[in-house]
């Protein structure tokens, strides 16, 4: 593992610039009324769960291509979520996805309290068909016409639950791939319905203080429609199930154009915000690094999260979901976090009340104006001194790549070989 020794000895040379560039900016910061140091506290306090899918290596629908030192199993996994949260210090809690990393729950809460990691949401599978299983999911799972599947995808969800009870855990996240290719294929009120009904039983699973999330995806891989295709479908069943089913929002699962952050409004209006997947995207649901195609977009997202602090009763789950394809899993997840981290500590740079008044005033140029002079705001000295305070790296990416950590893991996880296709 990269040790304390390594971060110090790397951190030692940067230190000293480090101090003068947070003193000038909190000089600069000062002259505006704002204290530096409140946005180092939020900066440290800040956390986003990383996936532990995310650490091996992603691919396209026609081919993936392995990294060395791909992580066999989950523990290789954990392990690698703790050299990322070593060096960020955002990134404490693990998001488990089962059967993928089924192992004893014992073991896994010593492998995580190893690295000083916690887990986060459970995330079951029922958009793949596994080796043991009695029934396909080819053509649905919580909406499949045949009762004995649809029990079966209800068995699995179940099962998640149990096995996080144990590990900590506090929420369930389900995403389902099912949907129709052809105009016709399906009924899709019939088909909405026996989703509902399915989701009402996993529901009446949960512990009390748990919270179960839907999420919802425009296409892929069903292409002509899809059960929970967009908020308004996912709000609709958060809101049918009860008080303890939210909504889940991943950056890149909506339609081309669309205003997340008004989504992120709405939701929130409507008591029903659970979570972010966080992503980034071009054309579609590419699952790119955070911050890497509209950093602007991400930051605004922020904006309302942060606007909405002080609302009764919401409570966010924060997680990473990207596809590494032709990157260090490790790189792109610490990048991510550092990006998402970034945008929140900008948001919070916002003047509000200057906001409020340009709102009631109509005045729009200057309403705008106000949000850019956030996001213009260079906060990287804030994001590092929160790092080396806690016992991260100053430069995460660096410090990393002196280590060796990678050519030391692929001498001993097997080597991967092949390229098949899929996405995990």
């Amino acid at each position: 593992m990269i040790t304390k020794d390594i971060i110090e000895a790397r951190n030692a040379p940067r230190a000293a610039d480090l101090e003068a560039d947070y003193a000038a900016l909190g000089a600069r910061l000062a002259r505006n009324g704002i204290a530096i140091d409140d946005l180092l506290a939020r900066a440290k306090a800040f956390e986003v769960a990383v996936p532990s899918w995310g650490t091996g290596t992603g691919g396209t629908r026609f081919a993936r291509f392995p990294g060395g030192g791909e992580p066999a199993n989950i523990f290789d996994k954990l392990d690698d979520c703790g050299v990322i949260h070593g060096l960020t210090q955002a990134t404490p809690r693990v998001s488990l996805h089962i059967p993928w990393d089924k192992a004893a729950p014992a073991d896994l809460l010593a492998k995580a309290e190893e690295h000083g990691l916690g887990f986060d949401a459970m995330n079951s599978n029922t958009f793949q068909d596994q080796p043991d299983q009695a029934h396909s999911y080819k053509f649905g799972s919580l909406s499949h016409v045949d009762a004995a599947t649809r029990a079966q995808a209800i068995e699995h969800n179940l099962e998640c639950i149990e096995i996080g009870k144990t590990i900590g855990s506090k929420a369930l996240t389900v995403w389902i791939g099912d949907g129709a290719n052809f105009p016709g294929q399906t009924h899709m009120g019939r088909q909405f319905d026996r989703y509902l009904s399915s989701m009402k039983e996993i529901y009446a699973g949960l512990p009390e203080d748990w919270r179960i999330f839907s999420e919802h995806k425009i296409y892929e891989p069903a292409f002509y429609s899809t059960v929970v295709q967009d908020w308004g479908t996912s709000l609709l069943t958060a809101q049918e199930l009860g008080e303890k089913a939210m909504c889940l929002v991943d950056l890149g699962h909506h339609a081309p154009n669309v205003n997340i952050e008004m989504i992120v409004s709405r939701l929130i209006r409507a008591g029903k915000l659970g979570g972010f997947h966080f992503n980034d995207s071009k054309y579609g649901d590419d699952d790119l690094d955070s911050g890497t195609i509209e950093p602007y977009r991400l930051f605004l997202v922020w904006n309302e999260l942060v606007d909405a602090e002080a609302t009764p009763g919401l409570d966010l789950a924060h997680m990473i979901d990207q596809s590494h394809n032709v990157t260090d899993p490790i790189e792109s997840l610490m990048i991510s976090a550092m990006e998402i981290q970034r945008a929140f500590v900008q948001a919070s740079l916002v003047d509000r009340v200057a906001l409020a008044g340009y709102q009631e005033e109509n005045d729009a140029l200057m309403a705008s104006a106000t949000l850019r002079a956030a996001f213009r705001t260079d906060v990287e000295p804030i994001l590092a001194m929160a790092r080396m305070q806690t016992g991260g790296a100053i430069d995460p990416i660096a410090t990393y790549r002196a280590s060796g950590y990678r050519a030391a893991v692929s001498e001993t996880r097997p080597v991967v070989k092949g390229a098949g296709g899929g996405i995990v």
